[in-house]
């Protein structure tokens, strides 16, 4: 009665049909419920189309032209580059600042966006996820604001680094 051990090649991720993209393939399933996939699609298609009639509207000539590099650059900034972990020394609990690796960071982003948008109600999940990802990229939204609380807590306990 041995357990299946899978390796990582033993299921790849594939690029989304429309953009050809991983990592969008990879926030398709984080928004995916319940195996939900062509829903998931249907989603984030829609919440991109929604970005690209803002970025027609747009004026500003230094804002990027395409709605997955909207995508891209809102994930980006949305990366927490340190965070806290509690870590027990002597009876004690300190708030250690450490590092975050990239795969980690990516996933936290795409929490944080997903969720952030999650949190509105009264409209499509569509345009909630178009707000959040077109506020992301501009450096606001509620993504940014659980971004900022972290490093903000990470600067805090900046005394206890010497745990790491």
């Amino acid at each position: 009665m041995g357990a299946k051990s899978y390796t990582k090649s033993a299921v790849q991720l594939r690029p989304d049909p429309r953009f050809n993209d991983l990592v969008l393939s990879k926030f398709i399933n984080c928004v995916m419920e319940r195996g939900q996939k062509a829903t998931a699609q249907r989603i984030i298609y829609d919440a991109l189309d929604i970005i690209a009639q803002k970025l027609s509207k747009e004026t500003d000539p230094n804002a990027p032209k395409e709605p997955l590099a909207v995508f891209q650059m809102a994930v980006d900034k949305v990366k927490p580059f340190v965070e806290v972990r509690s870590k027990r020394i002597g009876g004690a609990n300190y708030q250690v600042p450490l590092p975050v690796k990239p795969k980690r960071q990516q996933s936290l982003a795409f929490r944080w966006i997903i969720d952030a948008a999650r949190g509105d109600k009264g409209r499509p999940m569509a345009a909630r996820l178009a707000d959040e990802l077109y506020n992301a990229a501009k450096g606001e939204g509620k993504a940014m604001g659980v971004r900022d609380q972290t490093h903000r807590m990470a600067e805090a306990n900046k005394a206890f680094a010497h745990f790491a």
